[in-house]
């Protein structure tokens, strides 16, 4: 009888053991996030916005909710990222899914991913989560979000790395526009150079610069600078140029102050022609508790020749500002 109750206690014991070992490797997390939007120099019930993606509604909206699965085995594990919400669907192009991979870890410095996967080009990404200011920047907006295809990433040593993948056009879920597009970046201590090309199917060809720098303990400078360009009529190519600083402060454990500053304008072969562009400046706190996290922004944008906005006696002006308060959920 002891045998037998030892034996039972035996098999609980490894049950047991082995669910716990199973529930390590899932691993569920995600955000929600909303916010409360003002124009301080428009009136709100026009229709206006900055141009940039996201956070284009005034007074309360939504963000998005979104839900993420991983699972991880000793070589091989997969990520399903699933999105509800405004922001998601502008974001994703259809299907609720933000990201969806599987991986597999070939040896200790490469690895292999295909599926969908949030882009690597440039500073900020989809998820508010992920970026110190709420709303947006040009560059973010005017490039890729997402990629489908297949990537291999080398851990060429501790300082430096290379991605090389095969792809979709940017954005692209379902290839029924023939072609496809090749992408690299080069990491070095910290900084990456991101190259994208697609034969001028969606996105034609974009280089980008995301990197950053500890200046203090408490000081952290952000940079992005990216330029692309596509044939958009026959012997005339066309795209956008950009550049952004990211200062951010950490003024305590639990708030933190950060500026972008963006010079963002568009090119073209065409002559006699001056391409717009805009300076935007956003100013946000970040104060957390727990996980929560709520963001304070100003924004203000400045074109130089277009007139896209309006002013608060609904008269067309090159200026937009506006008050947004965030609330960001994470767990």
């Amino acid at each position: 009888m002891k045998k037998l109750i030892t034996l039972s206690m035996l098999l609980m014991a490894t049950a047991l053991f082995a669910q716990e070992e199973a529930e390590k490797k899932l691993s569920i997390g995600g955000s929600v996030d909303a916010y409360y939007q003002t124009y301080l120099t428009a009136p709100d019930n026009e229709g206006v916005a900055f141009g940039t993606s996201f956070a284009d509604e005034t007074g309360f909206a939504l963000g998005m909710a979104n839900l993420i699965a991983s699972y991880d085995g000793e070589k091989t594990g997969v990520v399903a990222d699933v999105v509800f919400g405004p922001r998601g669907d502008a974001a994703i192009g259809g299907y609720n899914l933000n990201q969806l991979y599987a991986y597999w870890n070939v040896s200790e410095n490469t690895t292999l991913t295909m599926g969908r996967w949030n882009t690597y080009l440039g500073y900020e990404v989809i998820s508010p989560t992920g970026n110190f200011n709420y709303s947006t920047s040009y560059m973010f907006s005017s490039g890729p979000f997402s990629m489908v295809g297949l990537k291999a990433d080398f851990a060429l040593s501790d300082d430096f790395s290379l991605m090389l993948a095969v792809m979709n056009p940017t954005d692209v879920n379902n290839n029924m526009v023939g072609g496809y597009s090749l992408g690299a970046q080069f990491g070095f201590y910290g900084q990456y150079l991101n190259l994208y090309y697609d034969d001028d199917e969606v996105l034609g060809f974009e280089i980008d610069y995301t990197g950053g720098f500890d200046v203090s303990d408490s000081f952290f400078l952000g940079i992005n600078a990216a330029y692309q360009t596509m044939e958009i009529e026959t012997d005339i190519n066309g795209g956008f140029y950009g550049v952004a600083l990211y200062p951010q402060f950490g003024l305590s454990d639990s708030f933190d102050l950060g500026l972008r500053g963006e010079l963002f304008g568009y090119h073209s072969d065409y002559d006699n022609v001056d391409e717009p562009s805009v300076f935007s400046l956003t100013l946000t706190g970040s104060y957390s508790v727990e996980n929560l996290t709520i963001k304070p922004e100003i924004r203000l944008d400045s074109w130089s020749d277009d007139m896209p906005y309006l002013d608060n006696d609904g008269a067309p002006s090159d200026n937009l500002a506006a008050l947004t308060l965030a609330a960001i959920y994470t767990f």
